[in-house]
């Protein structure tokens, strides 16, 4: 059953609900909504100001930043947003093995706070090691909070299950519509510190009522389903301490012989989020420890995987080549009133919050009737939808191309409601199949897997920007446009094959 907001069934007696749901949905759904109003607020201002004080800033912008070229600021962009989303696999992994997901989601927003504290001070070292900090911080939390929301449902088949991760679904769009009116807007017209301070406040509200209403969470969020024996625990921290050594002398090698530029940074971690996602799938896929129908589910599982990261490859733009793209060549008065860049990254969670109910009851109605449509059709139809808004950026880009033209806001927003109306078809879908395919052994893991998507997407846009590729180029947008939607097709045609592998899950 895909992602819907249907009528709660009958809880049991002794279960505090709110609005039919465990009363614990609230919690998350308020931790949630401060972490990203922290981690978007930050992630509006990111670019612009990577790129202030340099030769891409747009005329008349804010000074005090970066000065980086478009390029880089975007590969920057993409790698932080891959890192924060690639950390979620480790952090889906401590949940499981280490600490329990309760207790890694209040170690992360400590750290996620401690991060943006960071960006807040001056400075490149500062801002980098914030950045480190808030990436580490995101993925730890992300994969553990969303398998929590699924713990307060025992069982899988629970009705209100998917409605519930729609709900929080809604609370990450509540706090990420927010933020960009205030964190993003103080930090592009004021002060970008005083931006990023501003997001540090944001999380450490969400974590005050996290650590206020523990009680109200499943005690399965407290335990640890699979803890490392002493020999296990031993063997990670060698590991551990050995990539770190290498990773040490190799940098100082490359320092030593003044070679480092920002690109030595940059370019492993992005071969990196291309390799791992798959390394974790064939590590999975291949481990004998799980039953026939886990495995034929897990082949299923690759396809969204793969559709997943042609979405977010085009979808993540939006904060990079989207923004820079808003910030040179659009106009943008509105009533007497110059609208600050970050306000449009409001856009895509007020469409979501006023969209998410009626896609909500559409699938209900249709599922009443037998006529809702399967996970990889909707899976399809996003990619299609999400390929489409590139075809119609192309439009302006042609416009402005070689020139310094502004063409109307409103392409801006039309880009951005197509991208919500494709996000809607397949994120929180893809949340909720994700927790009903996961294998038990990789309960908190495999929501890390999903996430690796973002990351698989995001670092092919990193790479293409530290190729020097012109994103913003027309053939390059409408390349990326025509690979979306043939995967879409592609996809929509083996959907029979795909539906027989997941079994008995829709």
């Amino acid at each position: 059953m895909a992602s819907s907001l249907t009528t709660a069934s009958p809880s049991p007696a002794h279960e505090k609900t709110v609005f039919g749901h465990p009363i614990g949905l609230a919690t998350l759904f308020m931790t949630e909504m401060w972490e990203r109003f922290s981690y978007y607020g930050m992630r509006a201002l990111l670019v612009l100001y990577l790129v202030s004080g340099g030769v891409d800033a747009a005329t008349g912008s804010q000074g005090g930043g970066l000065g980086f070229t478009a390029a880089t600021a975007t590969a920057i962009y993409s790698v932080y947003v891959a890192m924060v989303y690639l950390m979620a696999m480790p952090g889906g992994w401590f949940g499981d093995r280490v600490w329990g997901a309760r207790k890694t989601v209040a170690v992360a927003s400590f750290v996620i706070m401690a991060g943006h504290v960071a960006l807040a001070l001056p400075g490149q070292m500062a801002f980098f090691v914030g950045l480190l900090l808030v990436a580490v911080g995101s993925g730890l939390l992300k994969a553990n909070i969303s398998t929590m929301v699924g713990h307060l449902y025992k069982n899988v088949d629970d009705p209100r299950r998917d409605s519930g991760f729609t709900i929080f679904y809604i609370g990450i769009n509540v706090g990420a519509f927010a933020a960009p009116l205030v964190i993003g807007t103080v930090g592009e017209v004021v002060n970008w510190h005083l931006g990023f301070l501003l997001a540090a406040i944001g999380m450490g509200v969400g974590l005050a009522i996290f650590l206020a209403a523990g009680r109200t969470l499943s005690p399965q969020s407290s335990l640890v389903p699979n803890p490392l024996s002493p020999a296990e625990r031993k063997a990670v921290i060698v590991k551990a301490l050995t990539v770190l050594a290498a990773v040490a002398v190799f940098y100082t090698a490359v320092v030593s012989a003044d070679m480092f530029t920002i690109k030595w940074a940059l370019y492993p971690i992005t071969v990196a989020g291309l390799i791992i996602p798959v390394a974790v799938l064939v590590r999975i896929k291949r481990d004998k420890d799980l039953s026939a129908g886990e495995q034929s589910r897990m082949s299923a599982y690759i396809w969204f995987f793969v559709a997943a990261a042609v979405f977010w490859m085009i979808y993540d733009q939006g904060g990079s080549t989207l923004s820079l793209f808003g910030d040179k060549n659009s106009e943008r008065s509105l009533l007497g009133w110059e609208v600050p860049t970050v306000i449009f990254q409001s856009l895509n969670p007020l469409f979501v919050v006023a969209l998410a109910p009626l896609f909500a009851a559409a699938w209900l109605a249709l599922a009443r009737r037998n006529r809702e449509p399967s996970t990889i059709v909707k899976f399809s139809v996003a990619l299609i939808i999400i390929g489409a808004s590139f075809f119609v950026f192309s439009v302006p880009l042609s416009q402005v191309a070689g020139n310094d033209a502004k063409v109307t806001m409103w392409w801006l927003v039309l880009i951005f409601l197509m991208h919500t109306i494709a996000e809607l078809f397949l994120s929180p879908v893809g949340l909720s199949v994700t927790t009903k395919m996961a294998p038990k052994k990789y309960a908190s893991q495999m929501m890390g897997v999903w996430f690796l998507a973002v990351t698989a997407g995001d670092c092919v846009t990193g790479l293409l920007a530290l190729s020097d590729v012109k994103l913003d180029g027309v053939g390059v947008i409408l390349f990326q446009a025509a690979a979306a939607v043939l995967a879409g097709v592609a996809i929509y045609m083996y959907r029979k094959k795909v539906n027989a592998l997941m079994g008995d899950v829709n």
